[in-house]
């Protein structure tokens, strides 16, 4: 059975490097993590961009770079990992659920201004799967209405959108997941992308307790009484190992994302084939295919005829208001209901060889 997701491990020999590295004394902020950087900011075409030590790091600075409190409102879609939505709730703020568009599984933006309110301090806007949403739209609501946004691509680094990937987009806030299935994968890590440097420079003081190391001790290398710590902060700089490994996959990344696309091509073939007609891609948008995600009315069925061919198929997530630590299930979700109930995902991955794909039976 071909997996739906795989975890990518460089061909060459990591272990000398590796013990290197924890023979060396330096364990976190070494060159490892600012070459790490260096290539993800030449790749999305952004300067303002960081690493943490996980995606929920990631996340806890971009909502508290949103000035989050408690009883605060973050509109943000149900059909989203776990991952995107869980952080929120640290900071005692409401999710206030938005419907989808079932076509693409991404926020719908005419839904979105029906849920602002004057509590409203931000947009998650998840991007399903590694197909990005619409984000212009998106964002012209959060400039009309003074409120932040924040791309939500834990699924999506490489995706490509009128041109420019996401991370370079003008939004906000874009938030990475370096997780194992991920591309780059880091074993854990995640990363903040901005569009602007003050709030790149606020990001990296919370991702090491908001100190200014500069003047963090004095001549004496003594803790200085005349620092001060200005904002709050957390112990998220991704260590040397991870950085080590999110290097070296990061050099083989991009291949690997256009294999992806290959790949997606003579899937698109093969739904055609089927009667399958409803993909989730729009003209201006060019994904990572993460997962090959389509429509079917005939879920359960092309679920099982995919898993019988040897390519596991899912339906990937739950939509999220299912738990009840976010509240009371919306009924009244209908592009949610809809979307759930006839998306599918199979894998496009890396891993399959293009040629043996072309040769399946389907």
């Amino acid at each position: 059975m071909t997996n739906l997701f795989k975890v990518f491990v460089p061909d060459e020999s990591l272990g000398s490097s590796l013990e290197g590295i924890l023979r060396s004394g330096q364990l976190t902020s070494g060159n490892y993590l600012r070459t790490f950087e260096k290539y993800v900011q030449d790749y999305i075409g952004n300067p303002y961009f960081l690493l943490t030590g996980s995606n929920t790091y990631a996340s806890l600075i971009a909502l508290a770079l949103c000035d989050l409190k408690n009883e605060d409102e973050i509109i943000a879609s149900p059909m989203a990992c776990l991952a995107s939505n869980q952080p929120v709730l640290n900071f005692g703020a409401k999710i206030i659920w938005a419907d989808i568009d079932p076509l693409t599984g991404t926020l719908n933006p005419e839904d979105v201004k029906r849920k602002i309110t004057a509590k409203t301090k931000a947009i998650l806007h998840y991007h399903w799967g590694g197909y990005p949403g619409f984000i212009d739209e998106i964002n012209a609501i959060g400039n009309e209405h003074g409120i932040y946004v924040i791309d939500d691509a834990i699924e999506s680094f490489g995706a490509i959108y009128k041109d420019k990937k996401i991370g370079n987009l003008g939004t906000p806030i874009t938030t990475f997941s370096f997780q194992t299935v991920r591309l780059p994968n880091s074993i854990d890590g995640g990363g903040l992308s901005f569009k602007d440097e003050a709030m790149y420079q606020r990001a990296l003081l919370m991702r090491d307790f908001g100190i200014t190391r500069s003047g963090f001790r004095d001549s004496f290398n003594e803790l200085s009484i005349t620092s001060d710590i200005t904002e709050i902060g957390y112990n998220a700089i991704m260590n040397e190992m991870s950085a080590y490994i999110g290097t070296k996959v990061m050099e083989k990344t991009p291949e690997l994302i256009q294999s992806q696309r290959e790949n997606a091509l003579i899937w698109d073939k093969v739904m055609e084939a089927r009667g399958i007609s409803e993909t989730l891609i729009r003209k201006e948008t060019l994904p990572n295919y993460w997962i090959y995600s389509f429509l079917t009315n005939r879920q359960h069925e092309d679920m099982l005829f995919f898993r019988e061919k040897g390519f596991y198929a899912s339906k990937v997530h739950v939509r999220n208001d299912h738990y009840s630590c976010f509240g009371k299930f919306d009924a009244s979700l209908l592009g949610v209901t809809e979307f759930a109930k006839t998306q599918l995902s199979i894998p496009s991955g890396w891993w399959i060889k293009t040629d043996e794909l072309k040769n399946a039976k389907f």
